[in-house]
């Protein structure tokens, strides 16, 4: 079932940091931006509270998340796709033993 995405919607792109609570995880979003006085380029991080219905994300994914109506105090945004997956570290020590 895929859902239907309006055109006035923001979207952004970043990477999850945390999933501590129940269907909700924090998305970090990096952006470039010129120093007002000195122009040189400057990194520029917001947070983001986002629903994520299945508990699916994990941190260190990348994903995508859209705005949308407000779920509660803090959140505003859902996860619309998990763009990559980031390796469960241990898996690989599980493996080789």
């Amino acid at each position: 079932m895929e859902e239907q995405r309006t055109p006035h919607r923001k979207v952004r792109a970043g990477v999850v940091v945390s999933d501590k609570m129940d269907k909700t995880v924090v998305v970090r979003v990096d952006r470039m931006s010129k120093h007002p006085l000195y122009g040189k380029p400057v990194q520029r991080i917001k947070k983001y509270m986002a629903h994520d219905e299945v508990n699916e994300c994990r941190p260190g994914d990348k994903v995508l998340i859209e705005e949308t109506r407000p779920l509660s105090r803090h959140k505003r945004w859902k996860v619309a796709q998990i763009i990559e997956r980031a390796p469960i570290l241990g898996d690989e020590a599980h493996e080789e033993a």
